[in-house]
C-alpha cells in the first residue's frame, strides 16, 4: 500500500498547487469538500497508478490530472443527468463543437485487457492500409500516434521503432504536438516532437506485393530507425534476412547491425510489412512523394463510391471521411491488430447497415455474408434477429435482389428457428444477457430486435413475391410482439419523476437505476436498452417511448449526447458512477431513437459529444469505451482497444441522421442540423444516399434572406417528403415559393411529392 498512499498524496497536493498540466480549473469555493468527496477516486486511481507508464526516458513525467479537474469530472459524473449536454442544449444556438469541447482532457493512451497499454508507449495506433476488396485489410499497417513505432499486422508483431536525440521518438508527451492527418483526414500521420517532424503512411508499391510503411522523420540529428526482428544485415540499401526483404532506406544511414542511424536533415524508410521478395528501388525525396501522392488518389476515389453529405463544418467533414477510410479498412472487423479482431454480434450487423445507407453497398453486403457464416450464439434470438434485420435494410435500400437468393434459405431458417425458440405466451426462450453477462434471461432487447428483424424481412418478402415466406415472418412477429407487449406491462416501472423504467429482464424483477452507471447491471442495461428503443416496438411519440427517454435522460445515460457506461475493461470492477466512462458504440442506436422522437438538438449534441470527446482530435480514432473520470491519475484519458468500427459508425449514423430520415412511409431532410449550418452562405448537399425510394440528392444554400432548396427526382414515390430549416437563432420562415405549406415555428416544410426536379427559395426573416 505504501506506493499507493504515495501517490494519493501527490494527486492531493496537486489541488493545493496548481499545475500547469492541469487541464481544467473549477470554483474555488468548497474546494476542501471536493478534495474529501474525491478521495475514493484518488484512491483508486493511486492503487492502479503502477499499470500505465507514469515516468518516461530522461525523467520527463507522464502529464498528470489536477485535482480542479478530477473534481469538475466527478461533479458531471454524479449529477444524475448530462449536466454539460444539458447546458448545451439550454443555450440559444444550441450544442456546437466548441461547446462541447474543453470538458474532458483529450484521449491519447489505448489499454487492453486488464488495463495494459495496448503498445510500447501506451499511446494509441492508426491503422493504415490499401484495402483490396470490400473485405477490408488483410494486412494492415499499425501507425503508433506519438510517432515511436510503426507495427506490423498486430500489436507484439514486428516494428521498427523510431528514435531521436535523447530517446524514443514522442516519448515525453508534455513536449510532442498532438498528432494529425495530412489533408485533415488522408491515413498520412503527422508528429512533431522537440524540433523533429515525422511522417508516415502506408501504400502499395510495384516493386512488392506487400503493404510497404513510408517513414520520414527530419530534424536535426542524430535519428534512428531499429528494427525488432533479429539477425538483419544490411544488403546496399535495403535490410535483408536470407531472401528476405525488411526496409528499403535512403541515403546518409550508417547500420550499426541494431539501428540505421541518420546524421542528416531528413531520414526515409519503407517499412515492409510481409517481408518477402523486393525490387530494387531508389528511397529519396521524389519516390517518397510518389508513394505519398498514390494515397490521396486511391482514398479518394473510394469514397467516390458511396453517397456525399457536405456539410459546411470542416471538422466534421474531415472526420467522416476519416472515419469512412477507416471502416472501408476494417469491413467487417470489429476492431483490428488485436484481440478485438473479430465479427462482434449484435455490433458488426449495425456496421453493415450504417455503410449500405452511406451507400458503400458492397461492403455492406460483405459484412453480412461474413455474418452468415458464423453460428448464432451465445444469444441465438438476438444474433438472428440482427441478421434479418441487417439483410432487411440491405434489400430495401439497395434492391440487390442477387443478395436475396443467396442468403434466402439461412434467412427462412433463422424464422423457422426462432418460431421453434417461441414458449408459452409467444416469448422466446431466455438466452445470456450479453457476452460479457451470462445470465439466462428473456431480454428486452434482444426480443424486441427478433421481432423487428422478423417484420422487417417479412416486408421484404412480401415485396419480393415470396408470400408464404413473409407470412410465416409475420405470424411469428405477431405472437412474439402480443407477449413483449404483455410482458412489458407486467414489468414496466413509472417513478416519482414522470419517468418510465423498461426492464431489459422481462419478468426478473428488474428495479429501476437511480442511475445507471451505479452498477455493472446498470451499466449493461444502458448500453443495451437502445436496441428495444429502436427498434419500434415503442411506437415513437407514445406514452412508453416518451417514458423511457425521460428516463435516459434523468438517470444518467449520457454525458455530452455520449453514451455512458461502467467502463470496467478500463477502471476494473470496482468501477463506480464518479469512476466511469463511455461506450459510444451503442450510439448507433441510440442516435436512431433521438431521430424517431424528434430530438434533434439531442442528435447535435451526440454529434458534438463524440467529436470532441469519444474520439482522438485531429485523427479520429476511437476505442469501444473511453475513460471518463482520470484514469491512473493521468491527465490524458484512455480508450479500450482502438480503432473500433462501431463506434466510428455511431458518428456516421448520427450525421446521417441529421439530413435524412425514413419515417412512417415518407422522408425527412435535415431534420437535425445543426442552425449554424444555415448561416448566410453556408450550404448542405447531399448525393446519392441510398433510402427505400431510390437515391436522394439534394441542397440547401443559404444567404441573408432566403434559402435556395433544390431536390432531384426519386425513383419511388414516397408517402411525404418534409424539409425542415433550422435556421440560426431568431430567424424564422416568412414564404416559399413556389407555395408549399409550411410551419414557421418548427421551420418544417411538405415538399410537393414529384417525379421532376423541385427547386424552392424559401425567404427567411
Amino acid at each position: 500500500m505504501k506506493p499507493a498512499r504515495a501517490a494519493l498524496r501527490n494527486l492531493l497536493v496537486l489541488h493545493a498547487t496548481k499545475s500547469r498540466t492541469g487541464f481544467a480549473t473549477c470554483n474555488a469555493s468548497g474546494s476542501g469538500l471536493a478534495v474529501v468527496a474525491l478521495i475514493p477516486v484518488l484512491l483508486t486511481a493511486a492503487i492502479r497508478v503502477g499499470s500505465a507508464p507514469a515516468v518516461v526516458a530522461g525523467g520527463c513525467a507522464a502529464p498528470r490530472a489536477t485535482a480542479a479537474y478530477a473534481a469538475k469530472v466527478t461533479r458531471a459524473l454524479a449529477s444524475g443527468h448530462d449536466l454539460w449536454g444539458d447546458a448545451l442544449l439550454k443555450s440559444p444556438g444550441g450544442p456546437t463543437f466548441l461547446g462541447a469541447s474543453g470538458h474532458l482532457a483529450p484521449i491519447l493512451y489505448a489499454r487492453s485487457a486488464k488495463g495494459r497499454p495496448l503498445t510500447r508507449s501506451g499511446v494509441y495506433y492508426l491503422p493504415f492500409s490499401e484495402p483490396e476488396g470490400s473485405l477490408g485489410a488483410g494486412t494492415v499497417a499499425l501507425h503508433v500516434a506519438d510517432g515511436s513505432e510503426i507495427i506490423s499486422n498486430r500489436v507484439g508483431g514486428p516494428a521498427l521503432e523510431v528514435g531521436v536525440a535523447g530517446g524514443p521518438y514522442g516519448s515525453c508527451v508534455s513536449r510532442l504536438a498532438p498528432a494529425r492527418l495530412a489533408s485533415g483526414w488522408l491515413p498520412i500521420l503527422d508528429t512533431r516532437y522537440e524540433g523533429y517532424s515525422q511522417e508516415s503512411f502506408a501504400a502499395r508499391i510495384p516493386e512488392t506485393g506487400s503493404l510497404v510503411s513510408f517513414v520520414r522523420v527530419s530534424g536535426p540529428g542524430p535519428i534512428r530507425l531499429t528494427p525488432t526482428v533479429r539477425g538483419l544485415h544490411r544488403s546496399g540499401d535495403s535490410l535483408v534476412r536470407g531472401s528476405r526483404t525488411y526496409l528499403v532506406f535512403g541515403a546518409g544511414a550508417h547500420w550499426t547491425g541494431g539501428s540505421l542511424v541518420f546524421s542528416g536533415q531528413n531520414a526515409y524508410a519503407a517499412w515492409i510489412v510481409h517481408p518477402g521478395h523486393v525490387k530494387p528501388f531508389v528511397l529519396d525525396a521524389t519516390r517518397y512523394a510518389a508513394a505519398r501522392a498514390s494515397i490521396g488518389a486511391f482514398w479518394r476515389s473510394q469514397l467516390a463510391e458511396g453517397a456525399t453529405f457536405d456539410v459546411p463544418e470542416t471538422r466534421v467533414m474531415d472526420a467522416e471521411r476519416a472515419l469512412l477510410v477507416q471502416n472501408l479498412e476494417l469491413s467487417w472487423r470489429y476492431s483490428i491488430g488485436n484481440p478485438y479482431e473479430e465479427f462482434s454480434f449484435p455490433e458488426s450487423i449495425d456496421g453493415a447497415q450504417v455503410m449500405t445507407e452511406l451507400g458503400f453497398a458492397q461492403v455492406g453486403r460483405s459484412i453480412l455474408r461474413v455474418s452468415l457464416t458464423r453460428r448464432a450464439t451465445p444469444y441465438p434470438g438476438w444474433t438472428m434477429g440482427e441478421k434479418l434485420l441487417g439483410a432487411a435494410v440491405y434489400e430495401r435500400l439497395t434492391g440487390d435482389t442477387g443478395f436475396l437468393g443467396f442468403a434466402d434459405s439461412k434467412l427462412a431458417a433463422y424464422v423457422a428457428a426462432l418460431g421453434r425458440r417461441q414458449q408459452a405466451g409467444g416469448l422466446l426462450q431466455p438466452e445470456h444477457f450479453s457476452s460479457d453477462i451470462t445470465d439466462a434471461v428473456r431480454g428486452l432487447h434482444a426480443q424486441a430486435v427478433a421481432w423487428q428483424g422478423l417484420t422487417s424481412m417479412a416486408a421484404v418478402w412480401k415485396s419480393a413475391g415470396h408470400p408464404k415466406q413473409a407470412a410465416r415472418a409475420t405470424a411469428i412477429a405477431a405472437r412474439l410482439s402480443a407477449g413483449l407487449r404483455l410482458a412489458v406491462e407486467r414489468s414496466e416501472r413509472r417513478l416519482p419523476d414522470g419517468s418510465l423504467f423498461l426492464p431489459m429482464r422481462l419478468d426478473a424483477g428488474e428495479q429501476p437505476y437511480a442511475s445507471v452507471t451505479e452498477s455493472r447491471a446498470g451499466s449493461y442495461w444502458n448500453l443495451v436498452a437502445p436496441y428495444a428503443l429502436a427498434s419500434g416496438l415503442f411506437p415513437p411519440g407514445g406514452a412508453q417511448a416518451k417514458g423511457a427517454l425521460a428516463y435516459l435522460l434523468l438517470h444518467g445515460s449520457r454525458l455530452l449526447g455520449l453514451v455512458r457506461a461502467g467502463g470496467y475493461a478500463l477502471y476494473g470492477p470496482g468501477a463506480t458512477t464518479t469512476l466511469s466512462g463511455t461506450d459510444q458504440v451503442y450510439g448507433v442506436n441510440a442516435a436512431r431513437f433521438m431521430a424517431a422522437m424528434g430530438e434533434p438538438d439531442q442528435l447535435v449534441l451526440s454529434l458534438y459529444g463524440q467529436l470532441a470527446d469519444g474520439m482522438t482530435q485531429n485523427t479520429f480514432v476511437a476505442g469501444e469505451a473511453a475513460s471518463v473520470a482520470p484514469l491512473d491519475g493521468l491527465r490524458y484519458r484512455a480508450m479500450y482497444l482502438p480503432p473500433n468500427s462501431v463506434s466510428n459508425d455511431a458518428f456516421l449514423e448520427t450525421l446521417r441522421l441529421m439530413l435524412v430520415q425514413e419515417a412512417a412511409g415518407g422522408l425527412r431532410l435535415a431534420f437535425a442540423t445543426p442552425r449554424g449550418w444555415l448561416s448566410p452562405g453556408k450550404r448542405i448537399a447531399v448525393a446519392g444516399a441510398p433510402t427505400g425510394f431510390g437515391p436522394l440528392s439534394y441542397t440547401l444554400q443559404a444567404s441573408a434572406h432566403e434559402v435556395r432548396v433544390h431536390l432531384d427526382p426519386l425513383s419511388k414515390r414516397p408517402g411525404s417528403i418534409e424539409l425542415r430549416l433550422r435556421l440560426p437563432a431568431g430567424r424564422r420562415i416568412r414564404s416559399v415559393s413556389p407555395r408549399a405549406r409550411f410551419d414557421s415555428s418548427s421551420g418544417t416544410i411538405d415538399l410537393p411529392v414529384t417525379r421532376a426536379p423541385l427547386d424552392l427559395t424559401v425567404q427567411t426573416t
